[in-house]
């Protein structure tokens, strides 16, 4: 069992009355389950990062704010908040070393920044009308605007790297930014196509979610001052948690709540992705691949599917086991992720990690 997480008093910090987004939606998740061992740590992990989430909201709150659409529609999306996983992946990080510093804070922030400019445009990419149950920046101010409001961000946050003094930090963060540009782009060719590869799925999850959650662990462990070995154990940790959120993320599209996720169901399917649930029930049952085609194509002509056809659809996903199957997959990557941390020595930053992976195996939005 993991240990408990000592108590972070902060007299210096203006008191929060409620948990960070990411802390308060896990604990949501774990609720009536039967893990009270797994909520009683997400709590003592509440307060033992809780000072650091708080600086890091006040540098988000921070970022320059202007008359012009683009910025507008920038915060826009970042006023609406999110999980902010990526940056609990630094502050987490950090603290296997010196811990949450200054340079660590603009890097939780620029992960952040990233992360949103990859959503401004993939809701350009998608034609998506909402985004975490509110209209999307693209419905407020138009494509041009979302666009350039995600490449301002892009700036904002490699200046915020550089700022961070690493320029090795800076060259990972083009070369992530640059897999991700890829892996779209290979899912951009894939889309629409019923019947699809797992391999290329893996690229995709892999270059479009899990590097960003790579570079999370590294720049956290860098910051902290950590040598190579606990460097590598936290960057492939990243990829294992990247690649378990975004396969959970699948599975949403499934069977998730709108009032939870702010997301309809079936969305990821409706904009021609072919996501791993999806993938193996098609393998699992060819002729599933009739009623994906058909419901793409009401899709298509009605701009939705009928009740019916989505019903049939899920059914089949219920049939062939496939969304046991994902969710499976999920958790056994988070267990390869939490090996990755063997080596590590034990303390109250490896219980934070392993709290945090555990729990969003099990995450609801």
């Amino acid at each position: 069992m993991a240990q408990a997480l000592p108590r972070n008093p902060s007299p210096s910090v203006t008191p929060v009355t409620s948990p960070p987004p990411l802390l308060g939606r896990l604990g949501r998740a774990v609720e009536g389950r039967g893990l009270a061992d797994l909520g009683a740590r997400l709590v003592d992990l509440d307060g033992w990062v809780r000072t650091e989430l708080v600086d890091f909201e006040r540098e988000l709150e921070a970022v320059p704010r202007g008359a012009r659409a683009v910025q507008q529609a920038a915060h826009h999306l970042l006023d609406l908040g999110g999980k902010h996983l990526r940056p609990m992946c630094v502050v987490l990080a950090s603290k296997f070393g010196d811990g949450f510093g200054p340079a660590a804070r603009q890097l939780a922030l620029a992960v952040e920044l990233v992360h949103t400019a990859t959503l401004l445009h993939d809701d350009v990419v998608d034609v998506a009308d909402t985004r975490r149950g509110q209209p999307a920046a693209r419905s407020l101010w138009g494509n041009a605007a979302s666009i350039f409001a995600g490449d301002w961000l892009l700036v904002e946050a490699l200046r915020r790297i550089r700022l961070a003094g690493d320029d090795r930090l800076l060259d990972r963060m083009l070369a992530i930014i640059e897999e991700m540009i890829l892996a779209e782009s290979l899912q951009l060719e894939r889309r629409g196509q019923v019947v699809g590869d797992v391999a290329d799925y893996f690229r995709v999850c892999e270059g479009k979610t899990a590097a960003l959650f790579r570079w999370a662990m590294l720049a956290g462990a860098r910051a902290g001052g950590c040598g190579g070995d606990a460097e590598a154990a936290l960057e492939r940790f990243g990829h294992e948690l990247g690649v378990a959120f975004q396969v959970i993320d699948d599975c949403l599209d499934f069977e998730g709540d709108f009032t939870v996720t702010g997301k309809a169901l079936f969305a990821d399917l409706r904009e021609g992705k072919l996501t791993y649930p999806l993938l193996v029930a098609l393998d699992r049952e060819p002729a599933l691949e009739g009623a994906v085609t058909a419901l793409l194509a009401e899709d298509a002509e009605h701009g939705a599917a009928s009740p019916a056809r989505c019903a049939e659809v899920a059914a089949g996903l219920r049939r062939t086991g496939a969304l046991a199957e994902a969710r499976a997959l999920a958790t056994a990557r988070i267990a390869a992720g939490i090996d990755a941390l063997s080596g590590l020595p034990d303390g109250s930053a490896k219980t934070a990690l392993i709290t945090v992976a555990e729990a969003t195996a099990l995450r609801e939005k």
